[in-house]
């Protein structure tokens, strides 16, 4: 199932200054590459963060237990995500600096099972510009599973660019 604002993953889309980013607001969604979430990058999310629930790594217990089936993502594994997935759609080039903001609001709104393949979807809100070649950016994203009906999450990013000439905007 597609949403009108989103496009087949493609090329790498370019945004090489303010204005071009300020352009491309409201336009479809740009869909990033897929990843699968196999069992090993859940355990190691798990040991990494020490979030050892059994419902993401226990694929036994999760088998007979979880209403999934089996065992799930981390929801701030999907997050920790992003930027891998920004960046096989979106570069920046001449940015001196991206970075990220923050997050105005964030849903699992899906879980993710073990092997899933997924991807996610970058839509432009709004750019601003507080200072001459500088742009804090919200983005739309939807992160979803290959295989199921619905996103798994949906967030709103916040991303700020600073491109190296000043004048690029």
């Amino acid at each position: 199932m597609t949403n009108p604002r989103e496009q087949p993953a493609a090329a790498l889309r370019a945004f090489d200054s303010v204005r071009s980013l300020r352009d491309f607001v409201g336009r479809p969604a740009i869909r990033s590459a897929s990843v699968v979430i196999g069992q090993d990058l859940i355990d190691r999310f798990a040991c990494v963060t020490r979030d050892r629930q059994w419902i993401h790594v226990d694929p036994e217990r999760a088998a007979a237990e979880s209403p999934y089936g089996g065992t799930i993502a981390h929801g701030f594994l999907l997050l920790s995500l992003l930027s891998c997935w920004q960046s096989s759609c979106i570069a920046f080039p001449g940015a001196a600096v991206v970075l990220n903001y923050g997050f105005d609001r964030v849903r699992f709104t899906a879980p993710v099972r073990s092997g899933a393949r997924v991807s996610a979807c970058f839509a432009l809100d709004q750019v601003a510009e507080p200072r001459p070649g500088e742009a804090r950016c919200a983005w739309a994203v939807t992160v979803r599973a290959e295989e199921s009906p619905r996103p798994a999450v949906h967030a709103d990013w916040r991303i700020v660019v600073r491109y190296e000439e000043a004048g690029s905007g």
